[in-house]
């Protein structure tokens, strides 16, 4: 049997928020086996979902240009708070995205490789002279290039960026109304961090894994033990409701009227304009998701518990 460490039962209770001694039992139960935890945790109700570490500990900045009908998103890391709000920093950032725009690189390791923003020095070459001058250790982490009809949104200082893209004609796209929505839309995916723009866009394999957790839930209650597996197959279906509305934009209740969801908000706008309007994707960044930037002592609070 693998050996359950504190660390493995830190990283389970940061991702479930579920006790130490349930972390530890379930890691137990899965044979160390981390997603296999997760989903024991949630069979037994304990944890509603995995969910992403709360504690984001890489500093940094996102940020978003758009020209047209074409927007690009960047993130780029720093060390400290401090550095990601020099200016020096800051337009660093902004040149980035401009070579983006300008040359639609495949990944990031393109992009190091072409002039920065209409100069003679490549990017790799500037970011090092970057680091130089600022003395601190600069990541260009990721970027996406958008098409369409798009707005965008960046919360805070860089702390969280979003676009969000329509299928819609220009006229429509042009008007104050249809501005107002979309800029909502990705208000609202920068609040409630949504997995997939709508029902069609979740996985089957995922949608089949969330089946059977629902499944087993139901078998757990003891009122439901005499039921044939007919009927808890029905009513692990009817209960899927719920997930789509945590984890889709279009059923997501609209934070700003939670009478209709983002998709009857969306409609109901197309209606008043007396167009078609369809919500296509969206793409969101949050400054050092999944990133830290030093190991903490939570560990050695709880490595009584496996020893």
């Amino acid at each position: 049997m693998a050996a359950i460490t504190a660390k493995a039962v830190a990283e389970l209770r940061a991702k479930t928020n579920c006790g130490m001694m349930e972390c530890k039992k379930a890691l137990t139960e899965a044979e160390g086996n981390f997603d296999e935890a997760i989903k024991i945790l949630r069979e037994k109700g304990l944890a509603t979902a995995a969910k992403k570490a709360d504690r984001i500990a890489a500093e940094g900045v996102v940020d978003i240009l758009r020209e047209g009908k074409t927007a690009a998103m960047i993130e780029v890391n720093a060390e400290t708070d401090f550095v990601a709000k020099n200016d020096t920093f800051v337009e660093f950032v902004k040149g980035l995205l401009r070579t983006i725009i300008a040359n639609r690189p495949a990944d990031v390791k393109a992009l190091k490789a072409l002039p920065f923003d209409g100069t003679s020095e490549t990017v790799a070459d500037a970011l090092v002279a970057k680091i130089a001058v600022i003395k601190e250790n600069i990541s260009i982490r990721r970027f996406v290039i958008v098409d369409g009809q798009l707005n965008s949104y960046i919360h805070g200082h860089g702390t969280t960026g979003v676009i969000v893209k329509f299928d819609t004609d220009d006229a429509t796209a042009a008007t104050p109304e249809f501005a107002e929505m979309s800029k909502n839309v990705a208000l609202q995916v920068a609040a409630m961090n949504c997995e997939f723009v709508n029902r069609d866009a979740v996985p089957a394999a995922r949608l089949a894994e969330e089946k059977e957790i629902i499944a087993t839930q139901i078998k757990n209650d003891p009122k439901n033990a005499s039921k044939p597996d007919a009927i808890i197959e029905k009513m692990a279906v009817g209960k899927l409701g719920k997930f789509f509305e945590q984890v889709c934009l279009a059923d997501q209740a609209y934070v700003k009227d939670d009478s209709m969801s983002v998709a009857k908000y969306v409609e109901s706008v197309a209606k008043e304009l007396g167009a078609k309007i369809t919500l296509v994707d969206f793409c969101r960044y949050e400054k050092g998701e999944g990133l830290q930037k030093r190991e903490d002592n939570f560990a050695d609070e709880i490595a009584s518990l496996v020893k």
